[in-house]
């Protein structure tokens, strides 16, 4: 299976494209003139935040795990153009290097033809996992508020709240 690695990017970052209630989202990774974006689901993003914290907190005893400063908040690097959708994110602790390992794959494999990007791998320190946990962190929040009655995302019409039986909010 063919691998575009990562070993370490100058920078990986999670971040999106569009209005709120649209938004499209991306992990992208770069270094020396390189640029690779894949995108995913918003749901993908946060469980990949939660799971990296909690990796780092159960492995990383004894390294310094926080970033220094307020970490990456540049927007993505454009043009974006994703190499393939993610299906399936993986996660693993390096003990040998104590860094942490993601990969994203693609959504069939079988289907992409020779050549084709299908697997990207990046390995992040301790710190540089945290910023970017963090990061994810703030790209999922940045959506739609919540509605305080029932906490369905508002569009910028309001919704139909079912808490208010009906009513827009």
């Amino acid at each position: 299976m063919p691998a575009t690695v990562f070993d370490p990017p100058e920078r990986f970052v999670a971040g999106t494209v569009g209005p709120p209630g649209g938004r499209t989202f991306f992990l992208q990774a770069s270094d020396a003139g390189r640029v690779v974006s894949v995108s995913l689901e918003k749901m993908q993003v946060s469980v990949l935040a939660d799971r990296v914290n909690d990796l780092l907190d159960a492995h990383a005893e004894g390294t310094a795990t926080e970033p220094v400063g307020d970490g990456d908040t540049d927007p993505l690097t454009t043009p974006i153009e994703d190499e393939f959708r993610v299906d399936t994110l993986s996660l693993a602790w390096d003990l040998e290097r104590s860094v942490l390992v993601i990969e994203c794959h693609d959504q069939d494999p079988e289907e992409v033809g020779e050549g084709v990007l299908q697997t990207l791998r990046v390995v992040l320190s301790a710190p540089a996992a945290r910023a970017f946990a963090r990061r994810c962190a703030k790209v999922i929040s940045a959506g739609r508020p919540a509605c305080p009655f029932c906490g369905q995302p508002l569009d910028p019409s309001g919704h139909i709240c079912p808490r208010a039986n009906g009513y827009r909010r």
